[in-house]
């Protein structure tokens, strides 16, 4: 929704883009409107012109060099610091996440204290990564420098905004890259503040922030001045981006979702505990996460008793209503278009054979006109199912009975997706082997989601889940590339005859 909104947001927030060290305003604005009620106006955000695009790069590209020659540990402590006093900040809150996206305020207040332990994780990591490497033998003088790439164009999802920008931002600042930010317009809310204060503490130029829609975004990922483009959303999206790379021949990292697989073995922990755990892997944030758990396969003289220990466990943990409120745990889904879609998926999966149970309790707080689904299991699928075969990002789970580990293994990697996936056993090396055998970026063993997330474990994708990895030390890597200066010996006085030889002749 455009600027014919603003009467409706007066008195409510309004964040303009933060570019070259200020806030700039633009004619035009987007309201965001709350999932919780369908109607309710959060806030509005400047809808960036091109032209703004342009300045925003134009000042990261003046700021790069600049920023580039300052010692690592003092961008480290500039950005560490400037992300503690942002996070502490009362004005950014879970509050403002659950109002303008759904998830339960209680989830979201996290989002802000995780980006100030990636700052300090980042921080500690940095020389690992940029370290300068200086080998001196009697092959020659070998200088191995690390050098960042320089402008970063960074856009990123609603799901999870404020965590999803902190993978991008920090480690691309944190090793002397500038960025221009732009956040999804379906939660730009608590990203914007939350990014604008640190960008307001950092050299102008350093970190810019611009709002807008497809026109906006296009004119971030085709402009010539971006070094590397980051990108977390879905795979039709990732197509036109990488297509603007590819014609100025620019690296990206991407993750772009998953399908993923949570494979049960016959020696799992069976009983309440792994059943809640599944529940929260794949319900938490309405199964709104790329990583969340969005099929599981269950050994077939189990699936009965799993089933009836999931509904059970649902009724216990899942309590659907206003994410404000204290004691929920799943609230609305992101907008109207992705209820209807969901809705419809779960129609056809019924049509198709599949049994609806819906899990979990529903609140008081449940407002008419909000973006609820309630959430439910569906068994008696196949694999050639839609619910089963594309990523639903919603809370629907398929159950599915399997015969053998072999075939469970086959069945898990018979689809698109390679991001994450999950293997539960007591028999930790049995675990470990089949994940092995699993096509993903990362798998996680007894736990799934959240729940299993490490700081130091790089995720990423395969195939239509994307490239590159977040996290870890190979995060970091991901925004910087390697300069070698050599010496050779055999460029010495004396060695002319030497010098044209093939190493190792």
């Amino acid at each position: 929704m455009r600027s014919s909104h603003r009467a409706s947001i007066m008195d409510t927030m309004h964040l303009d883009s933060f570019i070259n060290g200020r806030r700039v305003a633009s004619p035009a604005s987007l309201a965001v409107v709350s999932p919780i009620d369908g109607h309710t106006v959060v806030g509005s955000v400047a809808n960036a012109s091109p032209e703004q695009v342009r300045d925003a790069l134009a000042a990261a590209r003046t700021a790069a060099p600049l920023w580039a020659a300052v010692p690592a540990a003092d961008r480290a402590r500039q950005l560490s610091d400037a992300t503690e006093d942002a996070a502490a900040n009362p004005d950014h809150s879970g509050h403002l996440i659950a109002s303008e996206m759904g998830k339960p305020a209680q989830d979201a207040h996290g989002e802000f204290q995780f980006a100030r332990h990636l700052a300090k994780f980042c921080a500690e990591h940095l020389d690992a990564v940029c370290a300068e490497q200086l080998i001196d033998d009697a092959e020659g003088t070998l200088l191995r420098v690390v050098e960042p790439m320089g402008v970063v164009a960074a856009i990123t999802p609603w799901n999870a905004p404020v965590i999803l920008a902190a993978l991008k931002v920090i480690p691309a600042l944190m090793t002397g890259n500038t960025m221009v930010l732009k956040p999804s317009p379906l939660a730009p809310l608590a990203v914007t503040a939350f990014y604008s204060a640190i960008a307001a503490r950092l050299p102008a130029g350093v970190l810019n922030l611009v709002n807008g829609e497809g026109e906006t975004g296009s004119a971030l990922v085709e402009s010539p001045d971006v070094d590397l483009i980051s990108f977390t959303g879905g795979p039709a999206a990732a197509r036109a981006i990488g297509a603007a790379a590819a014609r100025t021949i620019r690296p990206t990292v991407m993750e772009l979702g998953g399908n993923d697989a949570a494979i049960l073995l016959d020696d799992a922990d069976w009983g309440p505990e792994l059943a809640e755990r599944v529940v929260f892997g794949a319900m938490l944030t309405s199964g709104q996460v790329c990583m969340a758990i969005k099929r599981v396969y269950v050994p077939r003289e189990r699936h009965d008793a799993f089933v009836a220990d999931l509904v059970a466990a649902a009724e216990r943990v899942l309590r659907v209503g206003d994410p404000r409120v204290e004691g929920v745990t799943i609230g609305p889904v992101i907008s109207g278009d992705a209820r209807a879609r969901l809705e419809a998926l779960r129609e056809r999966s019924a049509d198709a054979g599949g049994t609806v149970t819906e899990i979990g309790t529903l609140d008081e707080s449940i407002t008419p006109g909000g973006h609820w689904v309630r959430p439910a299991i569906v068994t008696g699928l196949r694999d050639t199912d839609e619910l089963v075969r594309e990523e639903q990002f919603g809370p629907l789970l398929p159950i599915l009975a399997y015969d053998t580990v072999d075939e469970a293994i086959e069945r898990a990697n018979g689809v698109e997706h390679g991001l994450a996936s999950s293997v539960w056993s007591v028999d930790i090396p049995r675990a470990q082997a089949v994940a092995r055998r699993l096509r993903a970026g990362f798998t996680f063993i007894n736990c799934a989601n959240r729940a299993g997330v490490s700081l130091r474990a790089p995720m990423g994708g395969r195939g239509v889940s994307g490239h590159g990895r977040e996290f870890g030390e190979l995060g970091l890597s991901e925004y910087v590339q390697s300069h070698s200066i050599n010496y050779p010996a055999t460029a010495r006085v004396g060695a002319v005859m030497a010098a044209n030889r093939y190493p190792g002749s």
